[in-house]
C-alpha cells in the first residue's frame, strides 16, 4: 500500500459513514421494536397452558401503553431536529446535548424503557415472586434462553435509543475522526 502525504491508509469512520441512512430511521426502529408485543402473546398463546395466557396479555398490555408514551417522548425529539434522519438528529446535538433542555422528557424517556423491558419496580408482569412466571412458564431450556436473549437484547436497544436521542449519539467529538484499525487492535 502507498502512503499518500498526511493521508491515513486505514478508513475512518466519519459523518458519512453510515450503515444505512434512512429518512425515517427512527420511525422505523421504533416500528421494529414494537413487534416483540406479537412475540410475547404468540408465545403465552402456544403454550397451551392457562397461566401463561393472562400472563402474556400483561406483558403484552404493559409493552403496549408504554410504547405510546416512548413514542410522545420521540415526537418531542424529533420537533426539535425537524427531522426523523438518524444522521441529522445526531448532527443537531452538536452545539447542546438535547438531555439537558429536555430534561425532564429524559427522565419520562428513562422510565418509560425500564417499564418497557420489565426491570425493576416494573416487572409486575413476570409475577417472579410467584409460582407462575408470566407468558414463559411452559418453556425450559433453550425456548426460555431465547425469551431472556430477546428481553436482553430490548434493553441494549433502549439504551442505544436514549444515547442517540438525548445523548451526543455515535458522532466523532470534535471532527477527529476514529481509525478502525485503533478500533479493532488487540489489546494483548
Amino acid at each position: 500500500m502507498v502512503r499518500r502525504a498526511g493521508k491515513s491508509p486505514t478508513p475512518t469512520f466519519d459523518y458519512g459513514m453510515v450503515l444505512s441512512d434512512l429518512n425515517v430511521g427512527i420511525l422505523y426502529l421504533f416500528a421494529i421494536s414494537s413487534l416483540g408485543v406479537y412475540g410475547i402473546i404468540t408465545a403465552g398463546w402456544s403454550s397451551n397452558s392457562k397461566y401463561a395466557f393472562p400472563g402474556a396479555l400483561r406483558s403484552a398490555a404493559q409493552m403496549v401503553s408504554y410504547e405510546v408514551s416512548i413514542g410522545l417522548i420521540i415526537i418531542t425529539v424529533l420537533i426539535c431536529v425537524g427531522s426523523c434522519n438518524s444522521s441529522e438528529i445526531v448532527i443537531a446535538q452538536k452545539q447542546i446535548w438535547f438531555a439537558a433542555p429536555l430534561f425532564p422528557v429524559f427522565i419520562m424517556f428513562f422510565i418509560s424503557c425500564l417499564a418497557e423491558t420489565n426491570r425493576a419496580p416494573f416487572d409486575l408482569p413476570e409475577a417472579e415472586a410467584e409460582l407462575v412466571a408470566g407468558y414463559n412458564v411452559e418453556y425450559s431450556s433453550m425456548g426460555f434462553a431465547l425469551f431472556f436473549l430477546g428481553e436482553y437484547a430490548n434493553m441494549i436497544l433502549m439504551r442505544c435509543g436514549a444515547l442517540h436521542l438525548a445523548f451526543v449519539g455515535l458522532r466523532p467529538s470534535a471532527g477527529a475522526s476514529v481509525p478502525l484499525r485503533a478500533l479493532c487492535s488487540k489489546p494483548f
